[in-house]
């Protein structure tokens, strides 16, 4: 079957965004052709090629820990370049489906040129746009603000053909505001097992030099409680002297000095590590040499409806897992699974480090337990799902064709 080529849009820098990337291989290897249109650092390659995937990268760049103005005029930017360089490429390319990745959600509009053709256009929402402006900009949030984001929001919506979504909690509240079930599609952030694949690298046993070796990989941004995570590292150094731990924080972002900081004043600087961003193929390696993964996310109004990736590929791996206990993260996994542990809560999370530590038979059976369930969520299944949305848009688009040439 001859597949017309798909368009993807992000405003992101693709080989660090893991959905957008796992998506677009994943239709690659399927046999579609799949062109992504995204951010460019300074100094990069207008365009490129990563794992089959072609990458055309928009002169806009990410101003992270910015204001909201900053943000909407970036935002902004990025729409119109997306638009006319999307819409350009269209001529020569004739794709048969055009996928829009948030945020921002009206992001979705830079694909209009190519829906008045004939184009299907689906829109993949990757978080909550307006609980996340609330909970990243409390000052600017009002009932003003809050209202235009929940327009823009719906808007988008109907503008695409159908919606994506990345977890049960957030298809929910999509659908209690009108969203039709057959408009809409769970796919999940889960890991591709080939790329987190334990085999694949030395294995290291729990603990295996006595020392307890945590890691974090993920931005260092509010969104995640990394604070409390530097409290409960301070707990456990406090209260088990005799226990060396250590702990390596992979990413980066706005928090980094004001975590640097805080290590300092907690008297941890000497456990702590903050190597910086690694790219996504690396990820694998360095947890497979780790003991724990601690996916540290806070509670508010806009986790609740996210599911981190980083909790299924640390099990991925055959890492026992500390997790904030989440609404969305409890519904996929049950407590005999990860170890939970309160958010906000320093000392909850150190008792479960500590759990991990003083049980290591109930902890190999607990990284048993979450590997089955990971095999349940893989990315094998989702990627079913997803294909079926990405076949049905893709003949909706030659069925227009052949209408507007008949």
């Amino acid at each position: 079957m001859t597949r017309r080529p798909v368009c993807m849009i992000v405003h992101a820098y693709y080989e660090e965004d893991p959905r957008v990337r796992r998506q677009a291989e994943a239709l690659v290897a399927a046999g579609w052709s799949v062109d992504v249109f995204g951010l460019r650092r300074e100094g990069e390659a207008a365009t490129g090629t990563v794992a089959g995937v072609n990458v055309h990268r928009l002169p806009v760049r990410r101003h992270q820990g910015a204001g909201p103005l900053m943000y909407v005029a970036e935002y902004g930017a990025f729409l119109v370049r997306a638009m006319f360089a999307t819409t350009r490429a269209h001529s020569r390319r004739h794709y048969g489906l055009i996928q829009v990745h948030s945020m921002p959600d009206y992001l979705v509009f830079a694909a209009a040129p190519m829906k008045m053709s004939g184009v299907s256009v689906l829109l993949d929402l990757h978080e909550v746009m307006a609980e996340f402006f609330k909970t990243r900009f409390p000052g600017a949030s009002n009932s003003v603000t809050n209202g235009l984001l929940r327009l823009q929001e719906r808007l988008s919506i109907a503008f695409a053909d159908e919606i994506l979504t990345v977890c049960d909690p957030f298809a929910e509240r999509l659908l209690r505001n009108g969203l039709k079930p057959d408009r809409l599609t769970v796919v999940m952030n889960s890991p591709d097992l080939r790329l987190f694949d334990p085999t694949a690298h030395p294995t290291r046993e729990f603990m295996a030099d006595g020392k307890l070796r945590i890691i974090y990989t993920g931005a260092l941004t509010p969104t995640y409680e990394l604070d409390v995570m530097l409290r409960a590292i301070a707990r456990l150094h406090q209260a088990r002297p005799d226990l060396p731990v250590t702990a390596d924080f992979y990413g980066r972002g706005d928090a980094k000095e004001p975590l640097e900081a805080l290590a300092a004043e907690l008297g941890i600087s000497d456990l702590i590590t903050m190597p910086g961003r690694i790219p996504i193929d690396q990820v694998s390696g360095k947890v497979a040499a780790a003991d724990i993964g601690v996916a540290p996310t806070r509670l508010d109004p806009f986790t609740e409806m996210t599911l981190s990736g980083k909790v299924l590929e640390y099990a991925a791996m055959g890492k026992p897992v500390v997790a904030s206990r989440l609404p969305s993260v409890a519904g996929y996994f049950a407590p005999d699974t990860l170890a939970f542990y309160d958010p906000g809560d320093p000392a909850s999370m150190a008792d479960a480090i500590l759990r991990l530590v003083d049980d290591k038979e109930e902890t190999a059976a607990r990284v048993e337990r979450t590997g089955r369930r990971i095999e349940e969520l893989s990315w094998a299944r989702q990627f079913e799902a997803y294909r079926g949305v990405v076949e049905r848009l893709e003949a909706k688009s030659a069925s227009k064709s052949r209408r507007a040439e008949a």
